[in-house]
């Protein structure tokens, strides 16, 4: 959900640029109309929100379609017509979702005060099947309920297109759609979803059991579909799109940082408004000489760096940040009046990652920024995280907990625990490997949907999973474990030929200090003795280390 003053800063914005360029159509007040519009698609990209990135970009299109240049303004009147009606549509979405914003947060001021901060099943994402009904249906929809999602069924019998059923339900219910094509005429279905994406701009649109058919597949994703799922994936492969995009839109991006190191603090304070227009955090250096420090504490994504200054050239400048091993992958964009690609691609060869012409047109910088900015971070994700479940790998687990252990205050604990998957290996040999990896994502989706932001969620190796919740005890954390793993051994999955079957987990859990332990080894080591107490005990169950630690006292002989 966007906050509802965020948009409506935007629509003020948004009317404030047009309105600019309406009363004195000058280039310059056309680039900053392109600029804002940018900022826009960016935002909507950044908060998974795929309907308004839509409209917003297609605007933004138009709009750089009719940049030109100075000569090239006032555009012809037809242009500007069709730009003002596409902003006045793109102001409509703003007011109706900025308003319905605003109602949704008095509805929950009125609940309770001290929600749960954990559930057994949440349910803040209600998906629309449509369609003609499906063989699994019942089946999907059952799985779909232990991730918290709940399912309105929306079938031939609600009308003739799927999109007029669509105009009768509540527009706060239904966060994704997802379209059933199976024994459905293709013909209509662009101008139908296309009225669906224009009806639901804030919603994801999935279509499933599609034909594999190159020139269909576009014509949908040309109206705004997310994804197209072909008619060969099985239920278990829908399942995976839907939740992936779940997890995606639950994440909240950190806001990108870029450092920048410009002697004129006139070019320096350009550039800055320009990133903050586009929700970019920024740092001014105006000597180079303070770099080393300054990246250590802002810790940028990006940086921008000048090619000349009184101190040192920014070619330098690079090359002394990239003696350092931790600064090795962050990106450096130079900014110059330098036209010479020789010296530009020296630059480049000795430390730089690309290379841009001063005057610098703010929709570029914007945009080679973000870029750059999203590939480093996903470089860094890709060496963070695991490939199969995307949580936290081996080693930034442990580093993860060892810094909340480190940083815990006086009185609160840490309940770690680790998971282990039950007979796992009589999955893989019966079922077939990708099926065993199947389960290992399951529950690696169903953990990060039922656990809070701030606790810490890794793939220790294998079927084996760590998490630490922060700020909880043992007994808490048992009760917390317990409905997680009794919700996980009723999901169904299907073997490679067609067989259904469940899997189960068991943990160990310790609380540390409470338990005694001192430092993360320790307690890691307690957790995977109270695990091992879990599997002789039979299997499917949260064994706690103190539970297992007054057995052996009861069980030790008297002497």
């Amino acid at each position: 959900m966007l906050d509802d003053e965020f948009l409506r800063q935007k629509m003020r914005d948004l009317r404030f640029f047009w309105s600019a360029y309406l009363a004195k159509p000058d280039f310059a007040y056309f680039v900053d109309f392109a600029t804002l519009l940018n900022s826009l698609t960016n935002a909507f990209a950044d908060k998974s929100q795929s309907g308004l990135r839509h409209v917003s970009r297609q605007l933004e299109e138009r709009v750089l379609s009719r940049l030109g240049d100075e000569k090239s303004h006032p555009i012809p009147q037809a242009d500007i017509l069709d730009l003002s009606m596409r902003v006045s549509r793109l102001e409509e979405l703003f007011r109706y979702y900025a308003e319905r914003g605003t109602a949704i947060q008095e509805r929950r001021a009125g609940a309770s005060s001290n929600p749960p901060v954990y559930t057994s099943a949440a349910t803040s994402t209600r998906l629309c099947l449509m369609g003609k009904e499906g063989k699994h249906w019942d089946e999907m929809i059952a799985q779909l309920g232990y991730f918290g999602i709940t399912v309105h069924r929306c079938d031939q019998k609600c009308g003739e297109s799927c999109y007029k059923a669509a105009e009768t339900t509540n527009s706060d219910d239904f966060s994704v759609y997802l379209i059933d094509m199976g024994g459905m005429r293709d013909d209509a279905w662009c101008d139908t979803l296309k009225v669906l994406r224009e009806r639901r701009p804030m919603a994801r649109i999935l279509c499933m059991n599609m034909p594999d058919d190159f020139m269909f597949m576009n014509c949908l994703l040309l109206v705004g579909v997310n994804h197209c799922i072909t008619s060969r994936a099985g239920l278990q492969q829908v399942l995976s799109h839907i939740l992936e995009n779940k997890s995606h839109n639950d994440d909240k991006k950190d806001s990108y940082r870029v450092m920048v190191v410009e002697d004129s603090r006139t070019a320096a304070q350009a550039i800055r408004k320009s990133l903050e227009e586009n929700g970019i955090t920024s740092l001014v250096l105006n000597n180079p000489l303070q770099s080393l420090r300054n990246i250590r504490e802002f810790q940028p994504d990006l940086i921008l760096m000048d090619m000349y200054m009184p101190h040192c050239t920014g070619v330098e400048a690079a090359r002394v940040i990239r003696q350092h091993d931790e600064f090795l992958g962050i990106p450096i964009v130079f900014l110059s009046g330098e036209t010479n690609i020789a010296l530009q691609v020296e630059a480049l060869r000795l430390g730089g990652d690309q290379f841009l012409t001063k005057p610098v047109n703010p929709v570029l910088m914007n945009a080679v920024v973000k870029s750059k900015i999203d590939r480093y971070r996903a470089l860094r994700h890709s060496m963070q995280n695991d490939s199969l479940t995307d949580l936290l790998n081996h080693i930034s687990i442990k580093q993860a907990l060892g810094t909340a252990l480190n940083t815990l205050p006086p009185g609160k604990s840490i309940a770690i625990a680790m998971l282990d998957i039950d007979h796992f290996k009589r999955v893989n040999d019966t079922y077939g490997h990708p099926v065993g990896d199947q389960v290992i994502r399951s529950l690696a989706w169903l953990l990060k949907q039922r656990l809070r932001r701030n606790d810490l969620v890794g793939r220790y190796g294998g079927e084996e999973f760590v998490i630490g919740l922060v700020g909880t005890n043992s007994e808490a954390a048992q009760e917390i474990l317990n409905r997680i793993r009794d919700d996980f051994s009723h999901i169904t999955f299907f073997g490679e030929n067609g067989q259904k079957f469940t899997a189960t987990f068991s943990a160990g859990l310790t609380s540390c200090p409470e338990d005694g332990a001192r430092g993360l080894e320790a307690a890691l080591e307690l957790a995977d003795k109270a695990l091992y107490a879990a599997k002789h005990q039979g299997r499917n169950r949260i064994v706690p280390h103190l539970d297992l630690r007054r057995k052996l006292h009861l069980e030790a002989p008297t002497l």
